[in-house]
């Protein structure tokens, strides 16, 4: 299974710039929609993805963190190098700073900063075990 996560933006065209020069995404694809706005929207990072677009009313609700006033996700990126390097380039981009570089108990090192629209990114070197665990059901 891969996870890819979707973000809804006021301004996705300045997310997309922002993101860029400030964590190191490649933006892959843009399809624009109506009145300039941006439909879909893929950015690499390393060997992920983060799919956004333009904040609108539909049938899946979303609301942006601007709009609620509150973060209810993040996006936790593994660095495989240079996550101080990382840092420090976020945070001479503008990114507010909730959770500074670290060293953690479970051997981690990272960082977690909100993008311009409120958005939480954690990033750093911890990489889960990729354990899957076995599913059965009953009258297999």
């Amino acid at each position: 299974m891969n996870a890819i996560p979707f973000l809804r933006y006021d301004d996705p065209a300045a997310a997309i710039d922002w993101l860029s020069a400030a964590f190191g995404f490649e933006c892959n694809q843009v399809e624009r929609g109506e009145n300039g706005t941006i439909a879909h929207a893929e950015l690499r990072f390393e060997d992920g993805m983060v799919m956004l677009g333009s904040a609108r009313d539909n049938e899946l609700g979303m609301k942006t963190a601007r709009e609620l006033g509150a973060v209810t996700q993040g996006i936790y990126l593994i660095v495989d190098a240079g996550i101080d390097v990382h840092f420090e380039r976020a945070v001479a981009a503008g990114a507010e700073v909730v959770r500074a570089l670290h060293d953690t108990d479970y051997g981690s090192r990272d960082y977690a900063v909100k993008d311009p629209e409120g958005n939480l990114w954690d990033f750093g070197t911890y990489r889960p075990a990729a354990a899957v665990p076995t599913m059965s059901f009953a009258g297999e």
